[in-house]
């Protein structure tokens, strides 16, 4: 019997191309995107604007007394262990009665603090347009609060309506009244000579 080579090939089993490929985790934009195990920030669903479907409602402001109720129950169950307390507890004493005091104040200021809205944005923005004299072009609604009872504002900016804008003004109005309360326009200050009105129109 002779040692020569054996020319047969050994049967392979087929190889899965997909699997065979290296997986490039980065996507189009060059960004790996976030590890499996890696913590990312998230907005409650209510203020999520990317799963945005028809027309947007702001929380409304009155959501503050749910907190503000809780510091009112812990407040006075602090006040009746206080009141009900035996003389020889180690537990109860008059740091309770402070708690429950400092507990039940800002509970009762939250609850004044926690305004209904009744004007929404929308409607904001309608009142703001009325009130600045021009026709408005792009205009913007945020919510600020206002003094010490925290009284919801709704503060709109406002540009005209020309391709350069040629005014600007500022309109703040009641979030709960529905009443203008401040507001103020001005020709606008800002230069447009410098840049293509195709680049400015967004048609470049």
């Amino acid at each position: 019997m002779t040692d020569e080579p054996d020319d047969r090939v050994a049967p392979q089993e087929p190889v899965d191309a997909a699997a065979a490929e290296p997986v490039d985790a980065t996507d189009a934009t060059g960004d790996p995107g976030p590890a499996a195990d890696e913590y990312v920030d998230e907005l409650p669903e209510d203020l999520d604007l990317t799963g945005f479907v028809g027309p947007h409602t702001f929380p409304n402001n009155n959501r503050r007394r749910i907190p503000a109720a809780l510091y009112l129950l812990f407040g006075a169950v602090c006040l009746v262990l206080w009141a009900t307390r035996d003389d020889t507890s180690a537990l109860v004493n008059t740091g309770t009665l402070w708690a429950g005091i400092g507990l039940v104040a800002f509970g009762l200021y939250g609850m004044v603090a926690g305004w209904t809205l009744h004007v929404e944005e929308s409607d904001a923005l309608v009142t703001a347009s009325a009130q600045v004299g021009f026709p408005v072009g792009h205009a913007a609604a945020q919510m600020v609060w206002r003094g010490w009872l925290s009284r919801p504002t709704w503060r709109i900016l406002l540009d005209s309506d020309e391709n350069h804008p040629s005014k600007r003004g500022i309109v703040l109005v009641d979030a709960v009244g529905g009443g203008v309360l401040e507001w103020f326009v001005e020709d606008n200050p800002e230069d447009w000579a410098e840049f293509d009105p195709a680049d400015i129109a967004g048609t470049s």
